[in-house]
């Protein structure tokens, strides 16, 4: 039976990562996308060849694309989605034509994902990410200063930000600022703070109810085509997982993955399961999620969290944390059986170590790559999930 595939994500010549360096880690292929193409237009055959003919010249193939952003047009349900729909459709038809089928995207209404520190510092040196909600409200309140920020936030919450926000010198307040600013995976641009403030403005009238339905809408529009064209869709979960900045989250949780997937049933309809967005909540079943929706899991995301009882998480190594990990990659090795079993589905599953720890000599250019997508760190991510992945395969199927 196959193995999990093995990627790395990459982010093009410019990152700090490159293409030789994946290539010695023996991983089967890349993940990647077409950045310098603005969000909303076509990614043309020629450019996805371009890119395609990069990676595969160094020996490795393009194993997923992550992502085909989406515009807010579709989003927020504005007058010009069709217009979107119909070049992300034209965009998944130039990917088919190079042979390309798997695609993580996601919903997620401001940016890609939200954190508070970008260089938090271990017990043991190393360096990773950490959400602290209390800093989020602070940066809302006393950095962003938006209208009616307070009305989002308790009492005890509001008393909290203020004494964080007045504990901060100025290096603080700024290192805070860029860390939630840090701008979309693939660009080192940092997003306006203007930028910023009108976005969050715009989505704070949308109901959770109207952001389901323009995810409906959009999946309605686009699977049928999709699979047409035998290419996978999986939607990337939030990050994290609940509300931020009082946005509604939609794709949080086992009801709103259930809902997702029923609204347009198809094989193209699937997700992309990340256990450390999922798992950044004691709440989220991960193992149920797995068992239940296995089938339509077109891509893996693993990684660790470690949960603290005031809503906090830092990026954790991916054998420790709050994520039962042994556990979590049992279920996936179960769903590769039953796939081999039965004939259907793709058995070796794209993975890709998500995140990693800066340490060592990433240290001298941490500067280079982009917060969480460090050599080392994640290197040592595969190994070990990679270790974890064959040893349970080897219990299961030769047994003493």
């Amino acid at each position: 039976m196959k193995y999990l595939k093995k990627t790395l994500r990459w982010f093009g010549p410019s990152f700090g990562v490159s293409l030789k360096d994946i290539k010695e880690l023996g991983v089967d292929g890349v993940v990647t996308a077409c950045h310098q193409v603005p969000i909303g237009e076509v990614w043309s055959s020629e450019v996805i060849r371009g890119v395609q003919k990069e990676i595969e010249s160094n020996g490795l193939e393009w194993s997923v694309v992550e992502s085909v952003n989406i515009h807010k047009a579709i989003k927020y349900g504005l007058p010009e989605r069709d217009l979107y729909i119909r070049n992300y459709i034209e965009t998944l038809q130039n990917l088919a034509e190079n042979n390309i089928r798997v695609v993580c995207y996601n919903f997620m209404q401001l940016i890609d994902w939200t954190r508070t520190h970008l260089d938090f510092v271990l017990p043991t040196g190393a360096i990773s990410l950490l959400y602290d909600p209390v800093a989020i409200a602070a940066f809302d309140l006393y950095i962003l200063q938006r209208d009616k920020a307070a009305e989002v936030y308790g009492g005890e919450m509001l008393h909290k930000a203020e004494k964080y926000y007045n504990a901060l010198d100025q290096q603080g307040r700024e290192l805070l600022k860029s860390a939630i600013l840090a701008g979309m995976p693939g660009s080192k641009v940092a997003i306006p703070l203007g930028d910023f403030k009108t976005t969050l403005e715009e989505v704070s009238k949308i109901e959770k109810s109207v952001l389901r339905e323009n995810l409906a809408y959009f999946l309605k529009a686009v699977i049928p085509e999709a699979e047409k064209l035998g290419i996978k869709l999986a939607l990337h979960p939030d990050d994290p997982p609940f509300p931020v900045f009082g946005i509604p989250r939609i794709a949080s949780t086992y009801e709103d993955l259930k809902y997702i997937l029923d609204c347009f049933p198809s094989p193209s309809n699937g997700l992309t399961f990340c256990s450390g967005s999922l798992g950044a909540v004691d709440s989220n079943d991960l193992l149920k999620i797995i068992r239940d929706f296995g089938p339509q899991i077109h891509f893996l995301h693993l990684r660790n969290v470690s949960r603290e009882e005031d809503g906090r998480f830092y990026e954790a190594a991916h054998l420790d944390g709050s994520i039962p990990m042994p556990k979590i990659m049992l279920e996936i090795v179960k769903e590769q059986l039953r796939r081999n079993e039965s004939g259907f589905g793709e058995v070796a599953i794209p993975i890709r170590p998500d995140h990693g720890h800066v340490l060592l000599d990433d240290k001298k250019r941490k500067d280079e790559f982009y917060s969480g997508y460090s050599l080392i760190g994640r290197a040592i991510g595969m190994a070990e999930l990679y270790g974890l992945e064959k040893g349970i395969r080897e219990m299961l199927l030769m047994p003493d």
